[in-house]
């Protein structure tokens, strides 16, 4: 224990805080007990904490207001533009509130036994007729084996696990030829080469959804090409790959701050006129959803739907994960879910399932267990859960659970979201792929969204 440093402990950050602490005191002028009790959360961020009676000072001073204030004079700022409100006439009559992990739990506990009984059936029906083909495609190009070599060898803030996540997306996408390998591999010069008459031109411009440090557009530039890049993140991150990327003259470069959800792709000025392709690692819950609006404006956005997308889609690469984070009101397929007898309810049941196949207690081989189960249903026909479905409640079913069991499920709960995300890509004139880009023992999380323009 550092005793030079505030013993503050910071849940979301999983360490002590970083301040000095006050003289006589284990704790900062900001965690002393005797101020804690009368701090409230920032009205502007509640990331952050402040004195109540210093609360009028400092909205004043805020540094978030002050960058609220600057990204509302940007033309490509427009609130929840993204946000699916159309989609959920109850939204569009009151103000939805975020569904959180302890509501949802206690919604499902509210449930009867054969209510349960009967959602985990429909789960698993509607698994067994859709997410069969759900295949393996973890594609490892060669030049991204070299390159994840040489980043581990000069020691970057970088895992190796991420890196082959995010060689397999580019890989896949390499495959699906919506990317392309340059002629001769890193040189500066790179064009690529048109097949109709081997005329060289441009390569597409790139948007990272969720770009946080930018590794994956790190990749992309190193090896294919890429003239433009768009990196969209709402967070401040330390030790980015921007000032290696800005580094490479041929490379135009813009990071846009702001959420997803308020972002107006048509009216970013760079983008006009420019053919583009999306990709996003790990994009975590509804920011799948806000993604692939934001991606086709015209076809769901509140005010666009007379408007021509002013840039050329012609592909998109989305790894999801976190979807116990996801909300109704966000997600773009409800009438896939409404077609299949699944209510909001369920849904937010579902998302709640979701995070059993990730929940940390279970290694690889459950994971890989839960993804061979082809007949999860038979999991409420082991004992003792007969006797306690029968006289019991659903929260001594799901506590009865085995393990493997609870991540089966969660794992086909997972896969019904994301196809219905896939349904509606493929609605929108893409020739959409959902599959399993990475082994488990990678990552649970994946799942990536693939798809190409038909035009």
């Amino acid at each position: 224990m550092e005793v030079n440093r505030c013993q503050f402990w910071l849940p979301n950050k999983r360490r002590f805080c970083a301040n000095a602490p006050l003289n006589h005191s284990m704790f900062c002028g900001n965690h002393n007990p005797t101020t804690e009790q009368l701090r409230i959360p920032c009205p502007i961020d509640p990331s952050h904490s402040i004195l109540k009676e210093n609360m009028d000072t400092h909205i004043k001073r805020c540094p978030f207001e002050k960058q609220n204030q600057e990204l509302k004079t940007q033309p490509f700022y427009k609130k929840g533009v993204n946000g699916g409100g159309r989609d959920d006439p109850e939204s569009l009559m009151k103000k939805t509130c975020i569904i959180t992990s302890d509501m949802k739990r206690n919604m499902i506990y509210k449930l009867g036994v054969h209510e349960y009984l009967e959602l985990v059936g429909k789960i698993e029906s509607i698994h067994k007729s859709l997410c069969s083909f759900i295949k393996d495609s973890y594609v490892m190009p060669e030049a991204c084996e070299g390159w994840l070599a040489s980043q581990i060898d000069r020691k970057l803030p970088i895992q190796e696990k991420h890196a082959r996540q995010q060689a397999s997306i580019l890989g896949n996408m390499e495959s699906l030829g919506i990317l392309q390998r340059p002629a001769a591999a890193m040189h500066p010069d790179f064009r690529a080469v048109d097949s109709s008459g081997g005329q060289k031109t441009c390569p597409p411009a790139v948007i990272e959804f969720g770009a946080g440090r930018g590794y994956l557009t790190q990749m992309l530039a190193d090896y294919y090409g890429i003239r433009k890049v768009v990196l969209v993140e709402r967070k401040s991150y330390r030790l980015k790959a921007d000032r290696s990327l800005r580094q490479k003259e041929s490379l135009s470069l813009e990071r846009l701050r702001i959420d997803i959800e308020d972002l107006n792709l048509n009216a970013v000025e760079s983008l006009k006129g420019c053919p583009c392709l999306a990709i996003g690692k790990h994009l975590c819950g509804p920011a799948t959803d806000l993604t692939l609006r934001c991606c086709l404006p015209g076809k769901n956005n509140e005010e666009a739907d007379h408007l021509c997308p002013s840039f050329s889609l012609q592909g998109l690469a989305i790894a999801t994960c976190c979807h116990h984070l996801c909300q109704w009101k966000h997600y773009l397929n409800k009438n896939f879910l409404s077609e299949y007898g699944l209510t909001k309810e369920d849904f937010h049941a579902m998302t709640w399932f979701t995070s059993w196949a990730v929940d940390g207690d279970h290694s690889s081989a459950v994971s890989d267990a839960a993804h061979q189960e082809t007949n999860p249903r038979t999991i409420l026909d082991k004992e003792p859960l007969k006797a306690i479905a029968i006289a019991g409640t659903v929260e001594e079913i799901i506590k009865k659970m085995e393990v493997v069991d609870r991540a089966t499920l969660g794992f086909m709960c997972k896969d019904i979201i994301d196809m219905g995300r896939l349904m509606w890509m493929k609605e929108h004139n893409l020739g959409a792929q959902l599959v399993k880009y990475v082994p488990s023992s990678i990552s649970p999380e994946n799942h990536l969204l693939i798809a190409k323009s038909r035009s």
